[in-house]
């Protein structure tokens, strides 16, 4: 079996395997066919899954003095891969503006309950100064709603 001899080695460690496949093949006495074959096999195999496993792994890139992870490419999904990186954001701003919302309208209608309560009511003016007043509709209007 011949080495096979690879002129742009960009990697090191390719460089490594290369030089002891070539030490280790030098020195081993010569194999069947059937052997030959079996290693050819195998061989093919680990390097399609090599390929396979690189391809789908991220990739370090180096920018500047930062070292940065990027994905694999997508095939044709960037709008979509852009729609479930955006849905969250939506659900969280909707989610938000619901909570305003409720809070808003739980707000006004204290106050109106409150508004009721003081223009049906016969006070005299100095129950309004009174800083127990509030407490006092408060209860009233609890007291109202428990009836309800």
């Amino acid at each position: 079996m011949k080495p096979h001899h690879h002129p742009t080695l960009s990697e090191p460690m390719d460089r490594t395997g290369q030089n002891l496949a070539s030490l280790l093949s030098e020195s081993s006495p010569p194999l069947t066919h059937d052997i030959t074959e079996r290693l050819r096999v195998a061989r093919q195999q680990a390097l399609s899954a090599h390929q396979l496993h690189m391809s789908l792994r991220s990739s370090a890139v180096v920018q500047g003095s930062s070292l940065t992870l990027s994905e694999p490419p997508l095939a044709g999904k960037l709008f979509w891969h852009g729609l479930a990186s955006a849905v969250p954001l939506v659900a969280l701003v909707a989610g938000l503006v619901a909570v305003q919302w409720f809070d808003v309208e739980s707000t006004v209608s204290e106050l109106a309950e409150i508004d009721t309560a003081l223009l049906v009511d016969d006070l005299p003016p100095a129950a309004y100064s009174d800083p127990g007043f509030m407490q006092f509709l408060r209860q009233q209007s609890a007291k109202a709603a428990s009836q309800d």
